[in-house]
């Protein structure tokens, strides 16, 4: 008796022992289990890509103008990771300058988030479970196995449940973009470590089927196209989407999203939205012919798709950004219930 009493202390202190250590995913999920999907190719099936190597814009040569790239401005250096490569991989873990993040890409839902890797203090790194939530990427953190909820920017089971992403900002637009704005920049290279056809897209026509989802989603909210680009802005829990459609001309929109002025601005024939909170802003006027600058206010204050002031009384500061990206519409419509649609 006294024996089976110690083997079953013993059981439990491994118990213990591994859900400190966070080894193995726990029972708790804050989102439904029953959901949660197995996507097919099974924990790190999808390689994520930790060792990126970058070439110059002028060495490219396997992007059209018209291929979408996911940018990181960052101290007046620039890094664009092509979809080309994101379709296949989903996440690249990587260092820039003084930041470590994590480019986290769903070819499903069209969203492409920069994760800070330095959660609860301590770096780490993400990879792609091999699960889906909503037909959106769930990574998981290397450190504690913990599993993520892209779209959610939280961790939604293991030691680090509840925690939330931090977020670095992200330009999505066209290669013909990104090079004309930046043509000094470092591109990711398909010199990945693995072998993939980087010119043929792995989903065949999902981009274009608004009806083609891998598999049910938990709302249907069908008041714009399911595969519609919008910008969605999330901004301390009050959220909105604007449709890149709104910006078939060129054009400013100032809008009020809960306690804050927002500025947002986009151009479809150029292929961005931005969003920016409009801060000491004087108005604005639009002229998009010196990319990346995208105009000037009332006082002189000449500002930057990456929100920097670069000329007038407040050059050298910049403004701050709600989190913001891209994605299609049924992945706001889903996992943010009745968000907002600016009309």
């Amino acid at each position: 008796m006294r024996l089976f009493k110690l083997s079953l202390l013993l059981v439990f202190v491994t118990i213990f022992s591994c859900s400190k250590k966070g080894t193995t995913a726990t029972r708790k999920w804050l989102i439904p289990e029953g959901q949660v999907r197995d996507g097919g190719p099974g924990k790190d099936g999808i390689p994520s890509v930790d060792n990126p190597q970058f070439i110059a814009v002028g060495e490219v040569d396997f992007l059209q103008d018209d291929d979408l790239v996911e940018g990181v401005v960052y101290k007046g250096k620039q890094r664009a990771y092509p979809h080309a490569i994101l379709d296949w991989h989903e996440i690249v873990n990587d260092d820039f300058d003084d930041i470590s993040y994590a480019l986290t890409y769903c070819p499903l839902t069209g969203t492409g988030i920069a994760w800070d890797r330095v959660v609860d203090g301590q770096l780490t790194t993400f990879g792609v479970s091999g699960k889906l939530y909503n037909n959106n990427l769930m990574p998981y953190d290397r450190r504690t196995d913990s599993y993520w909820s892209q779209l959610k920017l939280l961790c939604v089971n293991g030691t680090l449940i509840g925690t939330e992403a931090a977020t670095f900002p992200t330009i999505e637009t066209t290669w013909k973009t990104w090079k004309k704005m930046y043509p000094n920049s470092e591109v990711l290279s398909k010199n990945t470590g693995y072998s993939r056809n980087y010119g043929v897209y792995p989903y065949g026509g999902y981009k274009t089927d608004n009806d083609y989802l891998l598999f049910p989603n938990s709302i249907n909210d069908d008041r714009l196209p399911s595969k519609e680009r919008v910008l969605g802005v999330l901004n301390k829990g009050a959220n909105r989407v604007y449709s890149l459609n709104l910006f078939a001309t060129p054009k400013v929109i100032f809008d009020t999203l809960g306690d804050d002025e927002l500025i947002v601005i986009g151009s479809q024939a150029d292929n961005f939205i931005v969003a920016f909170r409009k801060g000491d802003l004087d108005g604005f006027t639009l002229d998009l012919s010196q990319l990346p600058v995208l105009g000037m206010d009332n006082a002189g204050n000449a500002l930057t798709i990456d929100g920097r002031i670069v000329e007038g009384p407040l050059s050298g500061t910049r403004l701050e950004q709600p989190i913001s990206f891209m994605g299609y519409w049924f992945a706001f419509g889903t996992f943010y219930a009745g968000i907002g649609i600016y009309e």
